[in-house]
């Protein structure tokens, strides 16, 4: 049995006929880095054997009681930025609401007040009982800080959705509670170099932008740290704040106010962009679309196969909206 299954076996104090994940039913299997095929098996076979032992701990009696959500805290490890929820979401609540909580969440007392508790995952069931008006049925156990980090990393390693920016900051405010990077490899999964590169780029962005940009589910480690690089240069953090106060910024997703920010930063004084005269234009998954090449005011786009006349005819169409959207967001920062 691995180590990470017997931290399992004592957080629920012995399991369940279902695996504990965020969701209202069995997590699937969480994808794995880029490795060798044999990296993979070995992975998913640990996950495997994380259920098991899962399914075991409540089959063998750990006791699950019901609690008003009102009494239950957020874990004191935020490793989540707050949102809407999104359809995710949703479709948990409505299976609540007519199956029930079918798989219980994990709690500890809290610390400092009597008759509360924390939790140490579960925090979207947590919230979907709430707001059906439902009692949350969990498991109590006794938790160190330790403990309760690693849970939050058994239930997002289940999961696989954090953001890179969510990991980054997640691993950032672990340190600063004084948690040692063993603590924050284990609860985050990752090698302790990855630590190091979360902890930097978190450490390199200031707090309130990153809070304004969000999630931002789409990018990952190499844009943040461009966006890190960026904020150091000279007047990039003030067109930057100036840029999400404005009335416009919010109106977007949370990847189109990262690439609004990363655009804002990489502008010179003057307000021109410090770009090379020529770049590639791609998507928010790394698809090409268009190579563009600068000179002076001039801009020539010449659009990616398969992209054809229609596509240009469309961008052209558009130019008018953008001007607007730009000219609105030029107000917003004086």
């Amino acid at each position: 049995m691995t180590k990470r299954s017997d931290t399992l076996k004592a957080l629920f104090g012995a399991p369940q006929a279902q695996a504990l994940s965020a969701d209202n039913h069995a997590a699937p299997l969480p994808r794995v880095a880029a490795g060798s095929i044999r990296s993979i098996k070995e992975s998913f076979s640990g996950i495997e054997r994380e259920n098991e032992v899962l399914r075991e701990t409540i089959a063998a009696g750990a006791s699950v009681v019901e609690i008003d959500p009102a009494l239950i805290e957020p874990s004191p490890y935020s490793d989540r930025f707050i949102d809407d929820g999104g359809p995710e979401f949703e479709q948990l609540k409505a299976s609540m609401r007519v199956n029930g909580q079918e798989v219980p969440v994990l709690l500890r007392r809290h610390p400092a007040q009597e008759g509360r508790y924390q939790t140490a995952f579960g925090h979207r069931r947590i919230r979907a009982a709430r707001e059906l008006g439902l009692n949350v049925r969990a498991v109590v156990r006794a938790l160190s800080d330790t403990d309760l980090v690693i849970a939050q990393g058994i239930e997002n390693s289940a999961r696989q959705d954090l953001s890179f920016i969510e990991r980054a900051v997640f691993a950032l405010r672990l340190e600063r509670a004084g948690h040692e990077r063993s603590v924050i490899q284990e609860a985050l999964t990752v090698d302790r170099a990855e630590v190091s590169k979360l902890i930097a780029v978190a450490s390199e962005i200031p707090e309130d932008i990153v809070t304004a940009i969000g999630r931002a589910p789409k990018i990952g480690r190499p844009r943040w740290q461009a966006l890190a690089a960026r904020l150091s240069e000279p007047g990039a953090l003030g067109r930057t704040r100036r840029l999400i106060k404005s009335a416009t910024f919010g109106q977007s997703d949370s990847d189109s106010r990262f690439l609004q920010v990363l655009a804002s930063a990489a502008q010179t004084d003057e307000g021109r962009a410090s770009r090379p005269a020529k770049q590639a234009v791609v998507t928010a998954n790394g698809a090409k679309i268009a190579d563009a090449e600068h000179k002076g005011r001039a801009l020539k786009l010449t659009f990616a196969q398969p992209l054809d006349e229609g596509f240009a005819a469309f961008v052209l169409d558009q130019i008018p909206a953008l001007f607007d959207r730009y000219a609105a967001q030029e107000k917003g920062r004086r």
